[in-house]
């Protein structure tokens, strides 16, 4: 992610086969404010083709109306219910396609990496995480559904995973390994890349 001064915005997306929650954050600088969040009811739908298609229409239509930079997305987390996983991949999936049809950077973030990130435990609640996300964004409401403020943790996960020094550094060759982001090159250490662009860290 550029460090110049600059104004652009981040989705952030909690893949759900029932609720799917989203947020939009906006960066100016250092500063960081809420744009929208929401969740898109998907509970009422029978059909799970026509579900996807839903997603795949709200997700695109969220894109146009607020034009997002880049779009973070948390991966599904594993789980004993494989029925359920291959749901809510497909989820993820067709988010995902909708953000790429526009030209838009995606990045992965596994939960515990999102719930790590915003208050400081991979195995934090729910309900802390949107208390965080609440205070740190000075909102004066709360959203119907914790999937909302789920959204808008995943965007703020990855504002704050990529201006990190290391994450800087990297550039590109972010790896998922490390929480997130872009896969690095093949044949390419995320580590040895960090070490050639500053030498100065190196310990010898």
């Amino acid at each position: 992610m550029p460090t110049e001064q600059t104004t652009y915005r981040i989705m952030g997306i909690d893949p759900g086969t029932n609720y799917m929650g989203y947020g939009i954050v906006e960066v100016e600088g250092n500063k960081l404010r809420s744009v929208v969040m929401g969740d898109i009811d998907l509970h009422t739908m029978s059909n799970p083709y026509r579900k996807l298609r839903y997603i795949f229409d709200r997700v695109s239509k969220l894109i146009e109306d607020y034009e997002p930079r880049e779009v973070a997305l948390e991966s599904p987390f594993f789980g004993t219910n494989v029925q359920s996983m291959l749901k809510l991949g497909r989820a993820q999936g067709v988010a995902m396609a909708a953000a790429l049809k526009h030209d838009k950077e995606v990045f992965e973030y596994a939960p515990s990496r999102v719930k790590l990130s915003i208050a400081g435990s991979g195995s934090a609640s729910k309900e802390q995480v949107a208390a965080i996300v609440k205070r740190m964004l000075k909102l004066d409401y709360m959203p119907r559904r914790l999937d909302a403020t789920d959204g808008m943790a995943v965007a703020m996960c990855h504002y704050f995973t990529a201006r990190t020094p290391i994450s800087q550094a990297m550039g590109e060759a972010r790896v998922k390994g490390l929480g997130g982001g872009k896969k690095a090159a093949k044949g390419t250490s995320s580590w040895e890349t960090f070490i050639k662009q500053n030498p100065d860290r190196e310990i010898k």
